[in-house]
């Protein structure tokens, strides 16, 4: 059986689509795929080696630091002496005082384990409103 492949008609559009192209970006694509995914499963499984705190460890302080510890335990805020409670008012009064200094202090926040959260919050939100940057946190290790 012959086959014709002579048009008929001359100014008849061809409907004939070359797929080939298509089919090597589609390739193309997939490998590109195939290298790329397990490069950013790598990337996004990245290890994280939490720290842990030792029993004896104590935070750090050099001789020329000077250290301020600010507190809320259930009688109210203190600074230094938990022996003398202070209003939120009082409270910032007195770590205004602290960044109006040369050099302020290095801020040490304690929270007693019975306070709610929010007074905590309330206490690191007024450090921070004073702008005194240096900041650590005191805990206690089991």
């Amino acid at each position: 059986m012959a086959r014709n492949f002579r048009r008929y008609r001359g100014a008849h559009p061809i409907a004939d689509l070359n797929v080939t192209n298509l089919i090597d970006l589609g390739f193309m694509l997939l490998v590109i795929f195939m290298v790329a995914t397990p490069l950013m499963q790598q990337e996004q499984a990245v290890g994280v080696n939490l720290p842990s705190v030792a029993k004896s460890s104590q935070p750090s302080k050099t001789p020329d630091e000077k250290h301020v510890a600010v507190g809320v335990d259930a009688r109210g805020y203190y600074v230094d002496s938990p022996g003398n409670s202070l209003t939120l008012a009082q409270l910032r009064g007195r770590l205004g005082a602290l960044a109006a200094e040369a050099k302020p202090p290095v801020i040490r926040i304690r929270g007693d384990a019975s306070v709610p959260y929010q007074k905590v919050a309330d206490l690191i939100n007024e450090v921070q409103r004073a702008g005194l940057t240096r900041v650590k946190f005191d805990f206690k290790s089991e």
